[in-house]
């Protein structure tokens, strides 16, 4: 006796985006623990020193979080208005920051003493950055000026004054302790070289400035601002390289993570994009509830933090990898063991069986049952939450000629619930095809009983017709417009040497569309 056949309802799953070695890294984060503080996350860094503390610049104060258990592990409060900027030094034992007092603030991490005041600024504070050495700060003021700093002496060694509007956003290189840069709402990115007390150059952004960053080489900067970035190669005299236009709203943060070959940023619209410092492209987004701030990412990719402008900090932990390890290992321990006390007490290994469950209208089918079939697929907790199945047993019908059939015989109410269901997916990249030739046969069933039909289905069949109408007009529209595009995008691709996707082709409506709009008109 032949084995009944389930409906195949894997054929209209949703084509999600292409799976890459990217998308698989950084799903593996798990889902963040939100913590509340008081006031937007103005800045968040991580150590470099294991076991990479973060701190998180909030408020009136730093507080330096555990990644592991996510609490506070130390609070450095000694500020009388708001701090801005915390960051550690190279050995994660000290931790300066600037604030709205325009001075900057050493702080001892492990006694949470405060070791030096740098003054000298008359605005605030907003980065502040320990140079490559570990011995001076460069500090990056609302005054217009950029400074650089002398710990032991807590001197001022050098100023300059090139911006004409606020500094925002600043970074000092990762091989030199000389060269830093600084990115200020005048629009503009100005490097200089301490050694000669000069600015190497200024490049334009093009809008303000709300970040910079070098790359570990050294010899490439990133700017952010608007919603663009913008790679400046600083060997050749800062020229441009690429730009990234991946936001829709301001972009507030960069960091680096991935030993330097991953680029995030953080921005108003809710988003992370990953780039990769290979192609300068987008390889995976990830989502937040507010606005990003800012945006820290420890040196072994483990722990990811975002600030929000709610005041909410979203940490997320990468503990797949180190837990599928261990679970392989015990795994591997319990085969050995096994094998060792009782491979001869083991005759007969018994397989679990899976048994699998029939849905009604798969019972129905098999009884050639059509019409209840289709009934049971128009309930609305099917329709609502799994429309895929209610087309999978559509096109099954259609597979076994039966669709006539259980179209037929309807009137009220059923006959409403069917068709509002064509209506509501007629317009589907999912299901388009298959809906409109179900609009197609129900139209021939039911074309000469329109009058004898209730006001309720007359009035949809109305609304189907208009929607056909609208889709028939859209497409007809975007078809015109498919022209234009492909000339805009053959004239940058010209210009620019990028890679372009043209846009798929649309294909105007079928004839069988066009019969079903005039017979219903």
């Amino acid at each position: 006796m032949a084995t009944f056949k389930k409906t195949n309802i894997k054929v209209f799953t949703k084509a999600g985006p292409e799976l890459t070695p990217d998308n698989i890294y950084w799903k593996k984060f798990s889902a963040p623990v939100l913590v509340k503080e008081f006031g937007p996350i103005d800045y968040i860094d991580f150590s470099p020193a294991e076991p990479y503390h973060f701190a998180v610049t909030c408020s009136v104060r730093v507080q330096v979080y555990n990644p592991i258990t996510k609490l506070v592990t130390k609070n450095l409060s000694r500020f009388k208005e708001a701090a801005y900027g915390g960051s550690f030094r190279r050995d994660g034992r000290l931790l300066c920051a600037g604030g709205e007092e325009a001075a900057v603030k050493l702080f001892d991490v492990g006694t949470r003493s405060l070791l030096r005041l740098f003054s000298g600024h008359r605005a605030p504070v907003h980065r502040t950055f320990f140079t490559a050495d570990g011995i001076h700060i460069a500090s990056f003021s609302d005054d217009k000026t950029t400074a650089l700093w002398d710990i032991p002496s807590e001197k001022q060694i050098l100023k300059f004054d090139e911006h004409t509007d606020y500094v925002r956003a600043g970074a000092v290189s990762p091989v030199s302790p000389d060269i830093f840069v600084s990115g200020s709402y005048d629009k503009t990115v100005n490097l200089y070289d301490a050694r000669t007390g000069n600015k190497i150059f200024t490049v334009n952004h093009d809008a303000p400035v709300e970040s910079v960053i070098f790359l570990p080489s050294g010899g490439i900067v990133l700017s952010a601002g608007g919603t663009e970035i913008r790679v400046w190669d600083t060997l050749t005299g800062g020229k441009l390289l690429a730009k990234m236009s991946n936001h829709h709203k301001t972009i507030t943060c960069l960091t680096i993570a991935s030993h330097g070959h991953k680029i995030l940023s953080g921005s108003l619209d809710r988003h992370v994009k990953v780039y990769d410092t290979g192609t300068y492209k987008a390889v995976h987004t990830l989502d937040y509830p507010n606005s990003v701030l800012s945006l820290g990412i420890s040196s072994n990719d483990e722990t990811i933090v975002a600030g929000m402008v709610d005041g909410l900090i979203s940490i997320r932990r990468r503990e797949d990898d180190t837990k599928d390890a261990k679970q392989e290992r015990k795994k591997a321990s319990y085969r050995y063991a096994g094998e060792k006390l009782h491979a001869r007490s083991i005759d007969v290994l018994i397989r679990e069986e899976n048994k699998q469950v029939m849905g009604k209208y798969d019972s129905c089918l098999r009884k050639f049952q059509y019409s209840k079939a289709l009934d049971e697929v128009m309930r609305p907790y099917v329709t609502n939450k799994q429309p895929h199945v209610t087309v999978s047993l559509l096109q099954e019908l259609t597979r076994r000629q039966g669709l006539r059939q259980a179209l037929a015989g309807r009137e009220g109410k059923s006959l409403v619930t069917i068709l509002k269901f064509l209506i509501r997916h007629v317009g589907s990249i999912r299901f388009g095809r298959v809906i409109l030739h179900v609009a197609n046969v129900l139209m021939d069933v039911y074309e000469d009983h329109l009058e004898e039909l209730s006001s309720e289905p007359r009035t949809m069949f109305n609304l189907l017709a208009k929607k056909l109408d609208e889709e028939e007009e859209l497409i007809m529209s975007l078809t015109e417009l498919q022209g234009p595009l492909q000339m805009i995008l053959s004239g940058a691709e010209a210009i620019t040497s990028l890679t372009t996707i043209e846009p798929p082709s649309l294909e105007p409506s079928t004839a069988a569309q066009k019969n079903l709009v005039l017979s219903i008109a």
